[in-house]
């Protein structure tokens, strides 16, 4: 529980702009993000302090698209949900429990195939201080998917992982939108498989 007694909200090291307050560049990304989505989330609202820092960490949207192509809806959304799981981020978790839980599942209990349980490795292994990957996860990978396709994920999970350190760093806090979809048991100890 945080200082202001909701879950996940306490009191951000940087308020995120209020539609009012947005100007120059960062009004024009402030108007596209509500067309598109009908709301910005505070991360969003926070990155747009600094334009460059915001088109930047959008580039997540593309490499997402990139690494979907590949791993499918589904395994993309929990490779991004293993890391920010990892990086023990409340945000991006609780975003990515929202949508599994949208589709049927339970995100502390995932049915994966070899395949899931290689990328969730790989993905939480990305995320551990060095971000060094152990060589028996990286041989499970390599036989899986090409080079193009681990570098891809690579950089996904840097991007997912930047988010995750805004979001922890600037004590960025939870969209209400997400209060229902939050683990209200702390995240599992780090070097625990997500699901299985």
């Amino acid at each position: 529980m945080s200082d202001s007694g909701k879950p996940g909200v306490h009191h951000p090291r940087i308020p995120p702009l209020e539609r009012e307050e947005v100007t120059g560049e960062a009004r024009g990304a402030f108007e596209r993000e509500w067309a598109r989505f009908g709301r910005l989330t505070n991360m969003k609202r926070t990155l747009l302090r600094s334009p460059a820092s915001y088109h930047a960490l959008m580039e997540w949207y593309p490499l997402f698209d990139t690494i979907k192509a590949f791993l499918g809806e589904r395994l993309a959304i929990v490779f991004a949900h293993a890391i920010s799981a990892e990086s023990d981020c409340l945000i991006c978790t609780t975003f990515m429990r929202r949508i599994l839980m949208e589709w049927g599942e339970k995100p502390d209990a995932l049915i994966l195939d070899e395949k899931g349980r290689a990328v969730v490795a790989f993905g939480r292994a990305l995320v551990q201080p060095g971000n060094r990957v152990p060589d028996a996860v990286y041989r499970t990978m390599e036989q899986l998917f090409s080079s193009e396709q681990i570098v891809a994920l690579t950089a996904f999970a840097g991007l997912m992982a930047a988010t995750n350190m805004i979001n922890n760093a600037l004590k960025v806090d939870l969209d209400e939108y997400l209060y229902a979809y939050r683990q209200e048991q702390p995240l599992p100890e780090r070097g625990v498989k997500h699901g299985a």
